[in-house]
């Protein structure tokens, strides 16, 4: 995968609005091939719709974000916290109490090799 230069205006980049079961997510996503950048901010009370089994990279730029694995485990992740998981190795969703925004990389990448 070869990736050029590029800096980025998120300011410029078009948002989507995506429903949770409560509340809204909206991603800036910039994609290429194999690698996906986005910048998502949640709403208050948000939470996923679905338990995701992809992996990411995800750094969490301001407020706090709760993230709940399908075991019953629980992380809380406030700003300038990160956490990494390759692909099939977690059934996770994310839920907010405040707003939260974060920076999410994902992509081939994070295939897990077995």
């Amino acid at each position: 995968m070869k990736i050029p230069f590029e800096a980025i205006d998120w300011s410029q980049v078009p948002d989507t609005i995506v429903n949770g079961t409560t509340g809204t997510a909206s991603m800036r996503t910039i994609q290429h091939d194999g690698l996906r950048i986005r910048i998502i901010e949640y709403s208050a009370n948000y939470l996923a719709d679905h338990w995701c089994q992809l992996g990411h990279l995800v750094f969490v730029l301001e407020g706090e974000l709760i993230n709940e694995h399908e075991d019953g485990r629980v992380n809380v992740l406030k700003a300038g916290m990160s956490y990494h998981v390759s692909d099939g190795l977690s059934s996770h969703r994310s839920r907010t109490n405040g707003f939260v925004r974060l920076i999410v990389v994902d992509g081939a990448f994070l295939k897990s090799r077995n």
